[in-house]
C-alpha cells in the first residue's frame, strides 16, 4: 500500500498538469495548416471547420496554407512545431501516405511524428479532359493516346495525381507527358487553357467546370460511384480492372501532444464535422464528410501507408 501511495503521489503532478493544460487549452490562436495553396480541396475543407472550430473554442482558427513538395513542406512544419495543441494539420493521404515511396529523403516520419486526432472524410477524384481532346470515354482517351503517342500530357497537383496517372499509363501501356503543378487551381487552369490534355482533380476543385462544360468528366477513381457524381463511371466500371483510390483527409498534431488536449479536440471537432449542415457544406464542394476516434484514424494512416505504398510500386513510380 506504501509503493502504491508512493506511485500517486509521484504521479499526480502529471495528472494534474495534464488536467491543466486542457482546462486552459486554446491559450492562444490556433493554427490549422493546410498541405495545398489557396483555392484547393485541402484549404476549403480546412475554411469550412476553422470558423465552426473557433466558435467552440472560444479562440480563433487562422487557416495558414504551405504548399509545396506535395505536402512535405507542411507536414514538416507540423512535425517540428510545438506539441501543445495550437499547430495542427490538415493531412492528406499526400504527405502521410505517398511521399513517403516518392521521396527518397524525408524528414518526418508519417506514424511517429503526429498525433492522430480525427478524420475528416474523403476525396473522390474524377478523371477529366479538355473538351477539345476528341474523347468521351476512359476507352476512347486510351485508343487516342495509343493512336498519338507521346501527343497527350496530364496535370498532377498532389500525388493522388500522380499515382492516377502513371497507374493509367502503366496499365494501358500508352505515352504521357506528366506535368506537375504545387496545386489543384494553377493546374486545373492549364487544362482549361488546353495546354495541357487531362488530369485526375477532386471535385471540389473539378466539378463547378464540368457543371458548366468547361471540362469533360470521364471517370472517378473509386470502385464505387460518388454520390455526389452519381451518373460519372467509375475507372473500374469503365475498363481498368480493379482500380480503386480513396483520397483522404484528416487532422494530426504534432507527436507527443497531451491526450487531454487530442480528447478535447476530437470531441469539439466530430461535433463539427458530423453535423448535417458541415456535412451539406462539404457535400456541395465535393467532399464526404466523416468523423472517427484518435485510435481508429491512426490505425486508418498505418494501412493507408501499406496501401499506397504498393501503388506507387505497381505504377513503375520511382523516388526521386
Amino acid at each position: 500500500m506504501r509503493r502504491l501511495f508512493l506511485i500517486l503521489l509521484a504521479a499526480g503532478p502529471a495528472f494534474f498538469s495534464s488536467a491543466l493544460l486542457a482546462d486552459n487549452y486554446p491559450s492562444k490562436p490556433i493554427t490549422l495548416v493546410a498541405v495545398f495553396g489557396p483555392g484547393s480541396a485541402s484549404d476549403t475543407i480546412c475554411r469550412v471547420i476553422a470558423q465552426p472550430l473557433s466558435v467552440a473554442l472560444n479562440e480563433s482558427v487562422i487557416v495558414e496554407s504551405r504548399p509545396g513538395a506535395n505536402g512535405a513542406l507542411a507536414a514538416l512544419y507540423v512535425a517540428r512545431s510545438a506539441s501543445d495543441g495550437h499547430t495542427l494539420l490538415m493531412a492528406t493521404n499526400s504527405p502521410l501516405s505517398v511521399v513517403p515511396f516518392l521521396m527518397k529523403n524525408v524528414s518526418y516520419d508519417p506514424v511517429k511524428d503526429f498525433t492522430p486526432v480525427t478524420r475528416v472524410g474523403s476525396f473522390t477524384l474524377m478523371l477529366v479532359v479538355n473538351p477539345s481532346l476528341p474523347v468521351k470515354t476512359v476507352k476512347e482517351l486510351i485508343e487516342y493516346a495509343k493512336a498519338n503517342p507521346g501527343k497527350l500530357s496530364f496535370a498532377s497537383a498532389n500525388t493522388s495525381g500522380i499515382v492516377a496517372g502513371e497507374t493509367l499509363i502503366h496499365w494501358a501501356e500508352i505515352d504521357m507527358l506528366h506535368v506537375p503543378y504545387k496545386s489543384s487551381p494553377p493546374a486545373i487552369q492549364d487544362v482549361l487553357a488546353g495546354r495541357v490534355s487531362m488530369m485526375f482533380t477532386d471535385l471540389t476543385t473539378g466539378l463547378p467546370h464540368v457543371r458548366s462544360g468547361a471540362l469533360r468528366a470521364l471517370a472517378v477513381t473509386r470502385l464505387q460511384r460518388s454520390p455526389l457524381f452519381p451518373e460519372l463511371p467509375t475507372l473500374d466500371e469503365a475498363g481498368v480492372a480493379g482500380f480503386d483510390m480513396d483520397s483522404w483527409a484528416g487532422i494530426v498534431a504534432p507527436a507527443h501532444t497531451p491526450p487531454t488536449i487530442v480528447t478535447k479536440l476530437n470531441k469539439e471537432l466530430r461535433k463539427i464535422i458530423d453535423d448535417p449542415d458541415v456535412k451539406a457544406k462539404l457535400g456541395n464542394v465535393g467532399f464526404e464528410a466523416f468523423s472517427s476516434t484518435p485510435k481508429e484514424f491512426g490505425d486508418f494512416i498505418k494501412v493507408q501507408l501499406d496501401k499506397w505504398g504498393k501503388m506507387v510500386r505497381d505504377a513503375g513510380i520511382q523516388p526521386e
